[in-house]
């Protein structure tokens, strides 16, 4: 099994389907993401000595994580949240022919 070298999924929460739609809109149009997957979720946190509980859209963004730095800029750009949750986890597997479509998208080597 080949290790992908650089290839992530970045962790985004936004307050509402429009914030979300419009974070992912902009990552894919500057090739910053190859794809990014919305979820509604509900979340129970802590945010300044309160439990609060939101229902909240989730961001599933696919990348290159050599984009992390520029990602990480635009996501703040665009979010209404003080503190925003962006977390990026490495892919350690995944299928060939998919992760060649990420580099592709990122790269504009369509």
């Amino acid at each position: 099994m080949e290790i992908p070298a650089g290839y992530g999924v970045v962790l985004v929460t936004a307050a509402n389907v429009q914030e979300a739609q419009a974070i992912a809109n902009a990552l894919v149009e500057a090739k910053l993401a190859a794809c990014v997957s919305l979820l509604p979720i509900h979340s129970i946190y802590t945010w300044q000595g309160k439990i609060h509980t939101e229902d909240e859209w989730q961001l599933l963004i696919k990348t290159d994580l050599a984009q992390y730095p520029t990602l990480e800029a635009k996501i703040r750009e665009l979010h209404s949240y003080e503190l925003s949750e962006i977390i990026a986890l490495p892919i350690v597997a995944g299928s060939q022919p998919y992760l060649q479509w990420i580099s592709e998208q990122i790269k504009g080597e369509c």
